[in-house]
């Protein structure tokens, strides 16, 4: 099965276990108050009995379990089979309490029963994904438990039953239930294997589920030939127009241009597209890179504001970006801390990546062109970081993504947004008519002038009092004095975190 879905049934078996302790504690204690209010005089109610050790034990392994799944990332197939032997455990500790009791006068009449682990052995087939024989043998000694336990009691003289056959001849409704429970086990996995088969695209085949965003879903993927990591962004058709077929292909069509557009982009500082395509029920995807790190919006919530040095470090390195893809007539238009990661590449720390450049704006062309958000209905951009001619709709050039990093240089320092607004509306409201504080005023820190002074040049309203290009802001930002911030600096931050964040 995908290792996404198994990990999703590891979370699912770990609410199992501690659900499981919290009913091991509820179950004698409604016991002790049911006997006091059937039978006030007799005095068991208020006193421990043997059989709680039972109890006692299972509480405890299932807190054990609980705290194990809880506490660290453990491989899936592996907590899918201690599940089992979880079941198995649990069945044995119903089966030894369900017939220790007082002894009778006589043998009991023996009339087939289902007991409360026909159940627990139903619930585990459709909580833990495991293969139909895995099921049938942890089902079976799972539903012996009861003959177990009565054989168990029996020998401690606290129960009586007469021949074994008797054991087995009043719990054979459990061992019919575990045809059913194998039956549900192969259903799911089946299903597995089904969404197994829907993922894989071309040559490569989909594995964990990484995150989402407002397009689409972003899933880790591996080149069945090479063995290649990669990440994979899918695009669903319902994402692109609710049932306008025109507006699917005419959205294709662009998404093929605007990919292929992207293709060509070789900046070491852009993310690196594999390939691309369209699957027989129109979902477009990207095959990316698979990068070690985290965003710059993670990292400034995760961590705080970053120093001068390191902000104007990180910004060079997406200027560099930036300066081909406009050279290339490519604007991005969409520049925010999440589409901008920093993390390792090789040897290297700090080292950033711009992404989704897959859904760029071409700046050669007919008017009419627009890009694949826009085609279908979706405003591009993101309102925190958009410049002014976007949100009036206005041609724009390479100076709107000077302004979505002047927006971004100000979250790196200060930790804030540009603006703070209650709606989208508001936001570009402020963005259009309002003068942004300078960063240096909300900073606990000092701030160089200069580099101040050339983000709130990024920030103009008018392109033309912004940076004229990508390049020209690299080369102002290289005139920054500041402490050094290079590999040496990045290498021991990423140290003292450490370890560098799931790959995305």
């Amino acid at each position: 099965m995908p290792d996404d879905l198994l990990r999703q049934a590891s979370r699912r078996l770990e609410i199992m276990a501690l659900i499981g302790a919290v009913l091991w504690v509820l179950g004698p204690l409604l016991g002790h108050l049911a006997l006091r209010l059937a039978s006030p005089p007799d005095p068991r109610w208020s006193q421990l009995q043997p059989i709680e050790a039972v109890h006692a034990a299972s509480i405890a392994v299932s807190l054990a379990l609980f705290l194990y799944l809880r506490t660290g990332d453990r491989e899936p197939a592996f907590v899918m089979d201690l599940g089992l032997v979880y079941m198995v455990a649990t069945a044995f500790a119903i089966g030894v309490m369900m017939h220790w009791g007082l002894l009778p006068a006589a043998p009991p009449v023996i009339v087939p029963t289902i007991t409360w682990i026909a159940p627990v052995i139903l619930m585990f087939a459709a909580i833990v994904p495991a293969a139909p024989w895995k099921m049938f043998v942890a089902g079976f000694l799972a539903a012996s438990m009861d003959p177990i336990g009565m054989v168990v009691a029996q020998a401690a003289g606290l129960y009586r039953f007469g021949p074994l056959r008797n054991a087995l001849v009043m719990h054979y409704p459990n061992y019919l239930l575990l045809g059913v429970a194998v039956i549900i086990s192969h259903v799911v996995t089946q299903l597995g294997r089904q969404v197994t088969k829907e993922r894989e695209l071309g040559s490569y085949r989909l594995g964990e589920l990484l995150g989402r965003g407002g397009m689409g879903e972003v899933y880790r993927a591996t080149h069945r030939m090479l063995a290649r990591a990669a990440a994979i962004k899918l695009i669903r058709p319902e994402v692109l127009a609710a049932g306008d077929q025109q507006s699917i292909q005419t959205a294709v069509a662009r998404f093929r241009r605007e990919a292929e557009a992207a293709a060509r982009l070789r900046s070491p500082h852009t993310v690196e597209l594999y390939d691309f395509g369209v699957t027989q029920d129109q979902t477009l995807y990207f095959v990316m890179e698979l990068l070690d790190g985290m965003d710059l919006d993670s990292l400034v919530r995760k961590h705080g504001p970053v120093p001068e040095a390191r902000a104007i470090h990180i910004l060079r390195q997406v200027c560099r970006s930036l300066e081909e893809a406009h050279a290339a007539g490519l604007v991005h238009r969409d520049i925010k801390p999440a589409n901008i990661h920093v993390g390792r590449l090789g040897l290297q720390h700090d080292w950033v990546k711009v992404l989704d450049f897959g859904l760029v704006k071409s700046m050669v062309g007919s008017d009419r062109e627009d890009t694949l958000g826009t085609a279908t209905g979706l405003t591009p951009g993101t309102p925190a970081y958009m410049a002014p001619e976007m949100a009036l709709q206005e041609t724009v050039d390479g100076r709107a993504d000077i302004y979505a990093l002047g927006c971004v240089a100000y979250f790196l320092l200060t930790g804030q947004p540009v603006f703070e607004a209650a709606t989208p509306y508001q936001m570009v409201a402020k963005h259009l008519h309002e003068q942004p504080v300078p960063p240096s005023t909300r900073m606990r820190r000092p701030l160089d002038p200069a580099f101040e002074r050339l983000i709130l040049s990024c920030l103009a309203k008018a392109p033309a009092d912004r940076p004229a290009s990508a390049a020209e802001l690299d080369r102002g930002l290289g005139g920054i004095a500041t402490e050094p911030w290079g590999e040496e600096q990045a290498r021991r931050w990423w140290s003292a975190l450490g370890q560098l964040e799931q790959p995305t």
